[in-house]
């Protein structure tokens, strides 16, 4: 009998084990796709605020450099990941990252304990951070020379002219391949080509 009972106790042992080493896998998990969904959704505010000024380059350095988006949006969708992996968002919670890095560290805590004997009100912390990196760059070209006004006293009478047709905006790059935007049907690459998200070490 005491033979057993002590493959028992070790069947425990070994399922708690198992079972909490799942929960916090689970955290690390829910964790990370937090994090990439906080990234993820400040790249297609991205994309969508700079179709709003895709005629005007001088308005595009914040979209370039991958800052003008609403960090407390793109974190309500860390929380929807969390959940949607059985975890919710915990202490710090989500902050988007600073000193000229664009991304969101996630801190999240398991909704289940872990498990182990002695510790089976305790649930599993883990922390993960995405990096929202640009993968464009805008090369504004020359501008057309002026043509110089002719010498004379006289002054000619002005000949009205018709409007210029807009012309493609040219010069923007994203991984060495040229994007020209054509002002009668202004796009942009997909949001994956325009900034990349990944998890860092």
């Amino acid at each position: 009998m005491a033979v057993i009972g002590g493959l028992l106790f070790l069947a425990f042992v070994y399922f708690a084990v198992g079972q909490a080493a799942a929960t916090r896998n689970g955290g690390q998990t829910a964790a990370d796709a937090a994090a990439l969904a906080a990234a993820q959704d400040a790249r297609e505010q991205l994309r969508d605020g700079w179709l709003d000024v895709i005629l005007d380059p001088g308005a595009w350095d914040r979209y370039l450099q991958g800052e003008e988006y609403d960090s407390e949006r793109a974190c309500q969708r860390a929380e929807l990941f969390a959940s949607k992996n059985d975890a919710e968002l915990w202490d710090t919670g989500c902050t988007a990252l600073g000193s000229g890095e664009e991304g969101f560290r996630v801190q999240i805590r398991t909704l289940d304990v872990v498990g182990l004997p002695g510790a089976a009100k305790q649930h599993a912390v883990a922390t993960a951070t995405a990096v929202l990196e640009p993968r464009c760059y805008f090369d504004a070209p020359e501008p057309s020379p002026t043509t110089p006004e002719p010498s004379g006293s006289a002054t000619p009478e002005p000949t009205p002219t018709p409007s210029p047709e807009p012309e493609p905006i040219t010069g923007l790059f994203c991984d060495g391949v040229e994007w020209t935007i054509d002002p009668d049907h202004p796009s942009l690459p997909d949001a994956a080509e325009l900034f990349s998200v990944r998890l860092a070490d």
